[in-house]
C-alpha cells in the first residue's frame, strides 16, 4: 500500500501552502522523519518530513503550486516500488460518477436510441438541425441522458455558468477571507479583478492597488457603467489617469519570478505603509557600558549558558522595561478603539538568504538576560534552518530590527502590522564624543555609540510619546545597570 503524503495545516488559520521546492526526486529513496518538500504559508516557510520510509513513487503538485490542507500531494511505496498504486487512486472516481448518472437518469434512457457521447457545455456539436424533430415526434420536454459528470440536463443548460463563470467564481472561492472582506467594505466584486496570485488568485495587494487606483465600482455603478458609456463623452464623470504601465525587460536583462516569500513580504510591507500613519525618530545612544559589561561576561556567559552573549539581550531588556512605562507600544488598533496587549511579545527581524521572516519572543519581560539570549539565538538559528513552527512567528507586540549587522548607521524601518512601533537598531561603533567628567570637565573621549530609529503608528502615538519613551531606552542602556 502507498503512503499518501498530504500538505500539513500550519498553523490554525493557515488553508493552504505553496510547494517552493521538492527535496526528492520520483524513484528516490526516503527515510522516515526526513525532509521531503519545503513550502511556504502566510506564516511561516518550513520543510516537510517524509511521512514513511520507502521510495517517491508519484508527485502531484510541482514547485510553485498552491495547495490545499490536508490534500495528497505526493505517494511513497515500499522500498523499490515503481509507482502503479497511486496511478489507481484517481480511477477510484468513475464508479462513483456513473452511479451517480445512473440515479439522475430515470426511465427517459430508454427513450433514446444511441445517446451521442455527452458533449462540453460551451460547445455542442450538433444543437440545431434535431430538435424540431425531436419536439415532434416525442413528448413534450423529455429528460435526456443524464452526462458522466452527474447531472446537467439541456433544459438546465440555460442555467448552467460559462466557462468564463466557473474560472471567475474558482477565484472569488480562493481568495482569501481577509480579501473578501476588503472587497465587501468596498463593494467589490472580486470576479472583475484580475489576480496576481497562484491559479489567478486575487491578492490582497492586487484589491488594495485596484481601491488604491481609484477603478473600484459597487455591483450597481458595474452594471450601469455600459448605459454610462453610451452616453455623449461630455456627461461623463472625470476618470483617473491610468496606472503606469509595467516594467518591460530590455535586451539582455535578467527576468525571474517573485518567491512566495518574497510575494508575501512585499503585500504585507506596503498593506503596512496604507495602513499606519508612519513617522521617524532617531536617537544616538552611548553603549560604552554595556560594551564593557558584555566583554567582561562573555567568555563566562558561553560556558555558563551554552550559548553567545550578543547586545541584543541587553536591548531587549531595556525595551521591556519602556514598554511597561509607555503601554501605547504595547497596543494594536482596531477601528475607532485601541487594544493594550497584556503580553510583551518581541518580534526580531531575522535577514535569510531568500528573504526576511520574523519570529517572537514570547513574554520577553519575563526573561533575563540569559532568557533573551537563549530565545533569540535558538529562533534565529531554526529561522535560518526553516525549522520554525507557525505560533513562533505570529502574535508579536512589537518589533526590533537590527540593520546594525551589516554596518548600517540606521534606517526607518516599515511597521509589522497589526503593531504600532518598530525599533531599528544601528552598528555599534566607536566614535569620538564630547562627554563630560564628574568635575564638570568637558573632554573628547571615544566611545561605542549606535544610532536608534523608531518607527511608530501617528494615528495613535503622538511626537511626544514616542520622544519619551526612546529616551528611556536610552537612559537605561546607557547607564549600563543589567544582571548577566
Amino acid at each position: 500500500m502507498a503512503t499518501e503524503v498530504v500538505m500539513p495545516q500550519m498553523g490554525e488559520s493557515i488553508a493552504e501552502g505553496t510547494i517552493t521546492r521538492w527535496l526528492k526526486k520520483v524513484g528516490e529513496q526516503v527515510e522516515r522523519d526526513e525532509p521531503l518538500f519545503e513550502i511556504s504559508t502566510d506564516k511561516v516557510d518550513a520543510e516537510i518530513p517524509s511521512p514513511a520510509a520507502g521510495t517517491l513513487t508519484e508527485v502531484l503538485f510541482k514547485e510553485g503550486d498552491t495547495v490545499e490542507v490536508n490534500k495528497v500531494v505526493a505517494y511513497i511505496g515500499a522500498a523499490g516500488e515503481a509507482g502503479e498504486a497511486p496511478a489507481a487512486a484517481p480511477q477510484a472516481e468513475p464508479p462513483k460518477q456513473e452511479a451517480a448518472a445512473a440515479s439522475a437518469a430515470p426511465a427517459s434512457q430508454a427513450a433514446v436510441s444511441a445517446p451521442a457521447p455527452p458533449q462540453p457545455p460551451p460547445a455542442p456539436s450538433t444543437p440545431q438541425p434535431p430538435a424540431p424533430q425531436q419536439r415532434a415526434e416525442t413528448p413534450p420536454q423529455p429528460a435526456p441522458p443524464a452526462p458522466p459528470s452527474g447531472g446537467v440536463s439541456p433544459a438546465q443548460e440555460s442555467e448552467r455558468p460559462s466557462a468564463e463563470h466557473t474560472a471567475e467564481e474558482l477565484r472569488r472561492t480562493r481568495s482569501s477571507p481577509l480579501v473578501r472582506k476588503i472587497a465587501a467594505e468596498h463593494n467589490i466584486d472580486i470576479s472583475r479583478l484580475e489576480g496576481t496570485g497562484a491559479s489567478g488568485r486575487v491578492t490582497k495587494n492586487d484589491i488594495l492597488s485596484y481601491i488604491e487606483s481609484g477603478a473600484a465600482l459597487s455591483p450597481a455603478q458595474a452594471a450601469a457603467q455600459p448605459q454610462a458609456e453610451a452616453a455623449p463623452a461630455t456627461a461623463r464623470a472625470p476618470q483617473p489617469p491610468p496606472p503606469p504601465a509595467p516594467a518591460r525587460p530590455g535586451e539582455g536583462d535578467r527576468v525571474e519570478p517573485m518567491s512566495v516569500m518574497r510575494k508575501k513580504i512585499a503585500e504585507h510591507m506596503t498593506m503596512s505603509q496604507r495602513t499606519s500613519a508612519h513617522v521617524a525618530t532617531v536617537y544616538e545612544i552611548d553603549m560604552t557600558r554595556v560594551h564593557r559589561l558584555r566583554e567582561q561576561k562573555k567568555a563566562e556567559f558561553q560556558q555558563k549558558v551554552g550559548t553567545k552573549l550578543s547586545y541584543m539581550p541587553f536591548i531587549f531588556q531595556a525595551i521591556t522595561q519602556a514598554i511597561r512605562k509607555f503601554p501605547i507600544f504595547n497596543s494594536q488598533v482596531a477601528g475607532d478603539q485601541i487594544i493594550y496587549k497584556r503580553d510583551i511579545n518581541l518580534g526580531m527581524a531575522v535577514a535569510l538568504d531568500w528573504g526576511l521572516i520574523v519570529p517572537v519572543i514570547k513574554r520577553a519581560d519575563d526573561l533575563s538576560i540569559a532568557g533573551l539570549a537563549k530565545a533569540a539565538n535558538d529562533l534565529a538559528d531554526r529561522a535560518r534552518a526553516k525549522q520554525l513552527k507557525p505560533d513562533e512567528v505570529a502574535g508579536g507586540t512589537f518589533t526590533v530590527t537590527n540593520p546594525g549587522v551589516f554596518g548600517g548607521l540606521f534606517g526607518t524601518p516599515i511597521i509589522n502590522q497589526p503593531q504600532v512601533a518598530i525599533l531599528g537598531v544601528g552598528t555599534i561603533e566607536k566614535r569620538a564624543k564630547v562627554i563630560t567628567t564628574d568635575e564638570g570637565d568637558d573632554v573628547i573621549a571615544v566611545r561605542h555609540m549606535a544610532y536608534f530609529a523608531l518607527s511608530f503608528d501617528h494615528r495613535i502615538i503622538d511626537g511626544a510619546d514616542a520622544e519619551r519613551f526612546l529616551s528611556y531606552v536610552k537612559e537605561i542602556l546607557e547607564a549600563g545597570q543589567f544582571t548577566v
